[in-house]
C-alpha cells in the first residue's frame, strides 16, 4: 500500500513526472538513432507520447480556447509534418528539446517557492503564553495583543512585543542585518523572527501573528516574486508572424510543385530548433562556467538582466564586511601596557559570550589570562568581576565611567580596574579583501556600486569610504531597502541586489537580479536569490558581468545563424534540392551547430 502510495504521490508531482519523461525521451532518441532501422518500432515513438502529446495539447488549446499563438505552435507544426512524412526520430527529437527547456524553467521556480516556504517556517509556530507567572504553550496565532509571552535563552521570537521583565541580549540580523546583538530591557521593543541570545525576559505581545515584523518580510518577498514576470522568448513574440509563414511558403510551394511532400519538408525544416535553442543552450553553458568560478545559478533568466544591470546594490554586513566584529586598535592608558589591558579585558570576557568579549578574547591569542571571580553582566552597559583583587569593568564608556573621544564607524570598548582607565579597546566590521578593487572594477563595466544598510550611519560612512562606494543610505529596515530599489527600478535602471541576511531576501527579489552570499547568508536568503557567490568572494563580481554580456553576443550571434541557416534549408526545400530526409538533417546540423557555438562558453575567461 505504502509503495502504490508512493508510486500516486511521485506522478502528482508535475516536476517529477516532467523529469522522468524527458529522461525516458532522451534514451529513447539515443537508440533511435543508433539502433531504430533495426527494431520493428522506432524508440523515438516514446519521445513522440512523452513530450510531443503536452505540445501538440498546449498548441490546440491555446489555439482553440485562447486564440494565442506561441512557439508550442510552430514546434506542433513539425512535429506533425514530420510524422506524416514518418520521420520518427526528427518528431521525436523537435518534442524532447522543447520538453527539456520546460522542464529547466518549471526547476527554478519550484526553487524559488521554496525559498518563500523555509522563509514562512522560520517563525516558531508555537510561544510560551504567561498566565498567573506560569508558562504553557500555545500556538502562537492565538496569542492577542496584551497577553504576555516568555523568550528564553536560544528561543526565535514568535511575535512582535516590548520587554516587561527581565533582559537579554537579541540578534536582530534577520531583519535589520545588524552584526552585534542588541542589548533588551525593560520597556525594549523585540520583533518577531529575531533570535534571543543569553538571558531570558517576558514580552508583551504588541500586535498579531499576521501583522508581525517577520510576517511582512514574508509578505513583500511573495509580493515582488508574483511582480517578476519572466523575460518574453523572442520565438514566443514572433510566433504568430512566423506560423503564418511557414503556412505560406509551403502553400505557396504546393500550388507551383504540386508536391505534398515538398511542402511537408519545408515545414519539418522550418521548425526554428537552432532558433529555439539559442538561447537556453548559451544559459546553460553560461551556468557551467558560473559554478567553475564558484557561482550557483538558480534562474537562467536572470543571466540575462545581468548582462544588461547597471546598478549593483550591496547589503554591507556580511556582504562588503565579514560580518564579525575584530579588535582593530588597543589604546593602553599611560601607565599601562597592552598586555595589561589586554590581560584584564580579555580575562573579564571570558565569562561573556557577547560577540564583542569573542573579538577581544581572539585578539589576546595564547596570552596567560587570570581568574575572574563575581563576573555580572549589566545589559546596554558591560560586564564586571574582580581580577587580583581589584574591580574590572569591560564596556562603554558610560558603564565604565571613562571619557574617550568619538571614533567614526567604531566601538570603542574602556577597561578600568577600581575606577582607574586601564585603556581602551576599538572593535569593528572587517571589510572583505578586495572589496575596493572589485568595485573599481565593477565601475570600469560602467556598473554603479550602491550601499544600502541597516547600520548605523557612522558605521555606514567608513565601509562605504574604505570600499570606494559614494552612495549609502544607513539606517535601512527591509521594507526602505525594497522601496530605495523600486525608486532605482521607477528610474530606468535594470538593478542586482546583492545580500547575504534574511533581512535582505525583500530585496533579492524586488530587484531584477538576486545574488545571495553562500557563506554568511542564510538558508532563506540563498533560497529565493537568482544565484549564489559561494565562499562570499565578491570579487566573482566581475567575472560575472563578462560572462553575462559575453553570453548575451553569442545569443545574438545564434539567433543570427538559426534565422539564416532556416532561410537557407527553407529555400532548399521549396526549390527541391533536398528532400525530407535530407531537410532533416541539415535541420539538425543547425541545432547542433547552435549548441557547440554555446557550449564554447564554457571556456570563457576574464583576461
Amino acid at each position: 500500500m505504502e509503495g502504490k502510495n508512493a508510486i500516486v504521490e511521485f506522478f502528482g508531482d508535475d516536476l517529477k513526472r516532467t523529469a522522468l519523461f524527458v529522461a525516458l525521451a532522451g534514451a529513447s532518441l539515443v537508440i533511435s538513432f543508433l539502433f531504430g532501422k533495426d527494431l520493428p518500432v522506432d524508440p523515438a515513438w516514446v519521445a513522440i507520447v512523452l513530450c510531443g502529446t503536452p505540445i501538440l495539447y498546449e498548441a490546440v488549446t491555446g489555439l482553440v480556447l485562447r486564440h494565442d499563438i506561441k512557439a508550442d505552435v510552430l514546434v506542433a507544426v513539425a512535429i506533425v509534418a514530420s510524422l506524416i512524412m514518418q520521420e520518427w526520430f526528427a518528431a521525436g527529437e523537435v518534442a524532447f528539446i522543447m520538453e527539456l527547456g520546460g522542464l529547466l524553467e518549471d526547476i527554478s521556480a519550484d526553487r524559488s517557492r521554496a525559498g518563500i516556504e523555509r522563509l514562512i517556517s522560520m517563525v516558531p509556530s508555537r510561544a510560551r503564553l504567561v498566565t498567573d507567572g506560569k508558562d504553557a504553550e500555545v500556538d502562537a496565532e492565538s496569542v492577542k495583543v496584551g497577553q504576555v509571552i516568555r523568550i528564553l535563552p536560544g528561543d526565535t521570537v514568535p511575535l512582535d512585543g516590548k520587554v516587561v521583565s527581565g533582559h537579554s541580549y537579541v540578534d536582530q540580523s534577520s531583519l535589520t542585518g545588524e552584526s552585534v546583538p542588541v542589548a533588551k530591557e525593560e520597556g525594549s521593543e523585540v520583533f518577531s523572527g529575531t533570535v534571543n541570545q543569553m538571558g531570558s525576559f517576558d514580552m508583551e505581545v504588541t500586535c498579531s501573528a499576521k501583522d508581525s515584523s517577520f510576517q511582512r518580510l514574508v509578505d513583500m518577498v511573495e509580493s515582488t516574486d508574483a511582480e517578476r514576470t519572466r523575460v518574453v522568448k523572442i520565438a514566443d513574440k514572433w510566433a504568430t508572424y512566423l506560423v503564418a509563414l511557414v503556412f505560406v511558403i509551403a502553400g505557396v510551394t504546393y500550388l507551383l510543385t504540386q508536391e505534398v511532400s515538398r511542402a511537408l519538408t519545408v515545414m519539418i525544416v522550418f521548425c526554428p530548433c537552432a532558433f529555439i535553442l539559442a538561447t537556453p543552450t548559451a544559459v546553460v553553458a553560461a551556468i557551467g562556467n558560473l559554478s567553475k568560478h564558484g557561482i550557483l545559478v538558480r534562474d537562467g533568466d536572470a543571466l540575462e538582466k545581468m548582462a544588461h544591470a547597471d546598478r549593483l546594490v550591496f547589503d554591507k554586513t556580511g556582504t562588503l564586511t565579514e560580518g564579525k566584529p575584530y579588535v582593530t586598535s588597543v589604546t593602553p592608558a599611560e601607565g599601562f601596557t597592552e598586555e595589561k589591558l589586554l590581560r584584564y579585558a580579555g580575562t573579564v570576557e571570558r565569562s561573556s559570550e557577547h560577540p564583542y568579549a569573542r573579538a577581544i578574547l581572539v585578539r589576546c591569542g595564547d596570552m596567560p589570562l587570570g581568574e575572574a571571580e563575581g563576573a555580572e553582566v549589566t545589559v546596554g552597559g558591560g560586564i564586571s568581576a574582580t581580577v587580583d583583587g581589584k574591580t574590572v569593568k569591560v564596556g562603554n564608556p558610560a558603564f565604565t565611567g571613562v571619557s574617550v573621544p568619538s571614533s567614526s564607524g567604531e566601538t570603542v570598548i574602556c577597561v578600568t580596574a577600581d575606577s582607574v582607565p586601564v585603556g581602551s579597546i576599538s572593535v569593528s566590521d572587517r571589510i572583505r579583501d578586495g572589496v575596493s578593487d572589485t568595485l573599481a572594477a565593477i565601475r570600469t563595466n560602467g556598473t554603479e556600486c550602491v550601499m544600502l544598510t541597516g547600520d548605523s550611519p557612522e558605521a555606514a560612512a567608513r565601509v562605504a569610504e574604505q570600499a570606494g562606494i559614494s552612495e549609502y543610505v544607513a539606517g535601512c529596515r527591509p521594507e526602505d531597502k525594497v522601496s530605495r530599489i523600486g525608486s532605482l527600478k521607477e528610474e530606468g535602471h535594470v538593478v542586482c541586489m546583492i545580500g547575504d541576511g534574511i533581512n535582505d531576501a525583500p530585496s533579492l527579489k524586488a530587484a531584477d537580479i538576486g545574488i545571495a552570499m553562500g557563506g554568511t547568508g542564510s538558508g532563506i536568503t540563498v533560497g529565493v536569490a537568482d544565484m549564489v557567490i559561494v565562499g562570499d568572494e565578491v570579487r566573482k563580481i566581475p567575472h560575472l558581468q563578462f560572462l553575462t554580456r559575453k553570453m548575451l553576443k553569442r545569443i545574438k550571434i545564434n539567433i543570427a545563424f538559426g534565422m539564416s541557416w532556416n532561410a537557407m534549408a527553407v529555400a532548399l526545400a521549396v526549390t527541391g534540392t533536398v528532400g525530407a530526409v535530407m531537410g532533416a538533417i541539415i535541420h539538425n546540423v543547425g541545432s547542433v551547430a547552435v549548441v557547440v557555438s554555446s557550449f564554447l562558453l564554457l571556456f570563457a575567461g576574464r583576461k
